[in-house]
């Protein structure tokens, strides 16, 4: 006897605008850990009273605010990087069981890739300034 194969159905618009409100969502969240460790590591979020101390001794305070802050931009660079992933993989298996294929948001992967740069450069940044000397200022 002959049984009916079962057909994928055909994914319509709202699974693909779906994908794209949820691989911008994350890239939210990315943009939103970057800027709280940028925060946390440039401003001594985590200081306690002792860096005035220090700054007038002349060694300079970089403790548990920057590295902790470094660390949050390089997770926000990396849930930029899975999302920016997992949003191409995802519209890649929608296009797979369709006949009209749709492309993905070449806008949003760019804004991905811009943001996994910005990151980058941002956790070099805050890496490089432990090897700046006191601030003037502060001595």
């Amino acid at each position: 006897m002959d049984t009916p194969l079962k057909e994928k159905p055909a994914a319509d618009l709202r699974d693909y605008l779906a994908e794209e409100r949820t691989f911008l969502a994350w890239l939210r969240t990315g943009i939103a850990l970057m800027g709280f460790g940028f925060v946390a590591a440039r401003f001594e979020l985590f200081a306690d009273e002792r860096p005035l101390m220090q700054h007038a001794t002349g060694v300079q305070a970089h403790g548990l605010s920057l590295w902790f802050g470094t660390a949050l931009v390089v997770i926000g660079v990396a849930v930029n990087l899975f999302s920016a992933r997992r949003y191409m993989r995802r519209v890649g298996e929608l296009n797979s069981g369709q006949l009209i294929r749709r492309s993905l948001s070449k806008e949003a992967v760019i804004l991905a890739a811009v943001l996994v740069l910005l990151g980058i450069v941002l956790a070099i940044y805050l890496t490089a300034s432990l090897a700046q000397p006191p601030d003037a200022l502060h001595a």
